[in-house]
């Protein structure tokens, strides 16, 4: 077992700017995901109109990409992982504790139960508290530092590999 991890480690770090694009790219549509709960739900309830509704294909689509966040937060928390091998402790512990308390929102206090708490003037119709709501959403915020850090990270590997220079097409002489 040992030998595997030190194996894909190894294949890990080689890889590095390949995995950190994949990781910043899979969480970066999130960002369509928190926009929609701002801009909808979340000024819904505080103002009486919200201003990104989905209705149709549109709300499929929206559901696709808040389930992308399951593979962006196990290869994002690898990311964290990989960093406390390399010794940088205390804000790789911290960004997995945000990214991971996401399995929370993700799997108890899910979007639907905000809607319908929202949405509701009696509520949803929950045995859990309204509040809870707000804490949901909470959560989902606590994703905008991870994405700005792997973002950052994929434009400093890009930089530091010249990964671009593998992206062009090759002439031959």
């Amino acid at each position: 077992m040992r030998r595997q991890l030190h194996s894909f480690w190894a294949w890990y770090e080689r890889n590095y700017a390949v995995n950190v694009g994949i990781t910043a790219a899979l969480f970066a549509l999130q960002i369509v995901h928190l926009s929609w709960l701002s801009l909808d739900v979340v000024a819904e309830r505080l103002t009486g109109e919200g201003y990104f509704p989905l209705t149709g294909l549109a709300r499929y689509l929206i559901l696709i990409v808040d389930y992308t966040e399951i593979p962006a937060l196990i290869s994002t928390s690898v990311l964290y992982l990989y960093d406390l091998r390399k010794g940088r402790v205390a804000r790789s512990l911290l960004f997995l504790v945000l990214l991971n308390s996401q399995w929370l929102h993700l799997f108890w206090i899910t979007d639907e139960f905000v809607v319908g708490e929202f949405q509701s003037e009696t509520g949803g119709g929950s045995t859990l508290p309204a509040w809870l709501a707000w804490v949901a959403i909470g959560i989902d915020y606590l994703e905008i530092p991870v994405i700005i850090d792997t973002l950052r990270r994929f434009a400093r590997s890009v930089r530091s590999e010249h990964l671009g220079d593998h992206l062009e097409p090759h002439t031959e002489s």
